[in-house]
C-alpha cells in the first residue's frame, strides 16, 4: 500500500512538473480560436511590478491562458459541469434543444438608456431637420425564443422594447419578433441565418414602402467551409459545425460595396473572408465602421442609411432592391461626430437595426 501511494505521488508530481515545463517553454499562443479572444502573454518582470504584486497577478492570468492542453481541460470541465454535476449552464452558456445561447439576465436599463442617448444625439445632429424617414427594429437574441420555455433566466424583453419605443418617439417602430423563431438562428452562434430572413426583410420593406424580396429570386449557395459559431468554443462541449448559406442573384452580383476605412471596393459577399476565423464575416466583410452599397440596377433613386450591429450584415443585402445606395454605419467603430464628412442625410430613409445583445451590454 505504501509503495502504491509513493508511486501515485511520484506520477502526480511528474505530471505536474511536465505540465509546468511545457507552460514555461512552449511558445505562447496569441489568440484562442475556440474562445475568439486574445490570450494573456508573459508579463515583464521588473522590481516595481514584483514588489507591487502586479507581476504575480499578470503571471497567474498568463499561466491560466497558456496552460498546456487548455482546450481539452476546458471541455472536460464543461462535460463534468453539465453531466457530472447536472448544472444547467457553464459560465452562463447553456444548450437547449441543441441551440447554444448565453443567459441574458437581467435587463440592464442603464445600458439601454445609454444607447438611446447615443441615438438621440444622432437624430439631433443629422436627422431632425433633414427630412429623413426614420425606422427602428430590434433584433431579439436567441433567449427571447429559447430561455423561458426551457427554464432559463432571461431579461425583461417587453420592458426593453418599451424603453426603445418611448425613447425614440421620432421613429417608426417595426416589430419583427413574430417574423422569427429559434430555427432562424444558428445552433452554435448568436446570429440569424440569412436564408431564413425573408419574413423579416418583407416586414421592414413594407414598413419603409419599398419592394420586399422574394426568396424564389435568389439562389441559395452553401459555403464549402463548415461554420463554427462563437458558442462552439465558449461552451467547450461537443457540438456539430453548421453549413452557412448565402443568397445570390444578378442584382446583388451587380452591387459594389465601398469601404471608407480601407478605401477599397468589394462585393456583397467578401470572398477574402472565406478563410477568416469567423465565417460570418463573409457577409459585407464583417465588423466595419462605414460601408456604402451602390446598386446600379435599383428600381428607384431612393437611398437608405442603416445604423446597425453585426446582425445587419446578413439582412441588409435583402433590403437593397429598390435603393440606389445603402450606407451602413456601425457607431461602435466610428465617432458619430465625424459622420457628416462622409454621409449625406438629407431626404434619406434611415433604419436603426440593433440586437438586444448589444443594447443590453453598453456596447454602443
Amino acid at each position: 500500500m505504501n509503495a502504491t501511494r509513493k508511486l501515485g505521488t511520484a506520477l502526480l508530481a511528474g505530471v505536474w512538473v511536465g505540465l509546468t515545463l511545457l507552460c514555461w517553454f512552449l511558445p505562447a499562443r496569441q489568440v484562442s480560436d475556440a474562445e475568439r479572444r486574445p490570450l494573456a502573454q508573459m508579463p515583464q518582470l521588473t522590481a516595481k511590478s514584483l514588489l507591487s504584486g502586479k507581476y504575480m497577478e499578470e503571471f497567474e492570468s498568463y499561466s491560466l491562458d497558456q496552460f498546456p492542453f487548455r482546450d481539452n481541460f476546458r471541455q472536460l470541465k464543461s462535460l463534468f459541469h453539465y453531466y457530472g454535476l447536472n448544472q444547467s449552464d457553464n459560465n452562463n452558456i447553456y444548450i437547449a434543444n441543441g441551440y447554444g445561447a448565453e443567459m441574458e439576465y437581467p435587463l440592464d436599463e442603464e445600458s439601454v438608456s445609454h444607447a438611446l442617448q447615443q441615438f438621440q444625439k444622432l437624430y439631433d445632429r443629422y436627422l431632425k431637420d433633414a427630412g429623413s424617414r426614420v425606422y427602428t427594429a430590434i433584433v431579439p437574441d436567441k433567449g427571447y425564443y429559447l430561455a423561458e420555455g426551457n427554464g432559463y433566466l432571461s431579461m425583461d424583453y417587453d420592458r426593453l422594447f418599451q424603453m426603445v419605443e418611448q425613447g425614440m418617439p421620432w421613429s417608426v417602430h417595426v416589430d419583427i419578433t413574430d417574423d422569427l423563431q429559434i430555427e432562424d438562428y444558428y445552433f452554435t452562434d448568436t446570429h440569424w441565418r440569412q436564408e431564413k430572413l425573408q419574413d423579416v426583410a418583407t416586414t421592414l420593406c413594407r414598413a419603409m414602402g419599398v419592394t420586399p424580396p422574394q426568396l424564389k429570386d435568389y439562389t441559395q449557395t452553401a459555403l464549402e467551409r463548415p461554420f463554427y459559431g462563437v458558442y462552439y468554443g465558449q461552451a467547450a462541449l461537443p457540438m456539430q459545425p453548421e453549413t452557412m448559406y448565402i443568397l445570390e442573384n444578378e442584382l446583388l452580383a451587380s452591387c459594389s460595396v465601398y469601404n471608407y476605412v480601407t478605401d477599397s471596393t468589394a462585393g456583397i459577399y467578401d470572398q477574402e473572408k472565406l478563410n477568416a476565423k469567423d465565417l460570418y464575416e463573409v457577409y459585407l466583410s464583417g465588423p466595419q465602421s462605414l460601408l456604402r452599397i451602390e446598386n446600379p440596377n435599383a428600381l428607384t433613386d431612393r437611398e437608405l442609411i442603416v445604423f446597425r450591429d453585426s446582425f445587419g450584415s446578413s439582412l441588409v443585402p435583402l433590403l437593397v432592391q429598390d435603393y440606389a445606395a445603402v450606407t451602413l454605419v456601425d457607431i461602435r467603430y466610428i465617432r458619430p461626430e465625424v459622420l457628416g464628412r462622409y454621409v449625406e442625410f438629407e431626404n434619406r430613409d434611415v433604419l436603426f437595426l440593433y440586437s438586444t445583445l448589444v443594447l443590453n451590454k453598453k456596447l454602443i
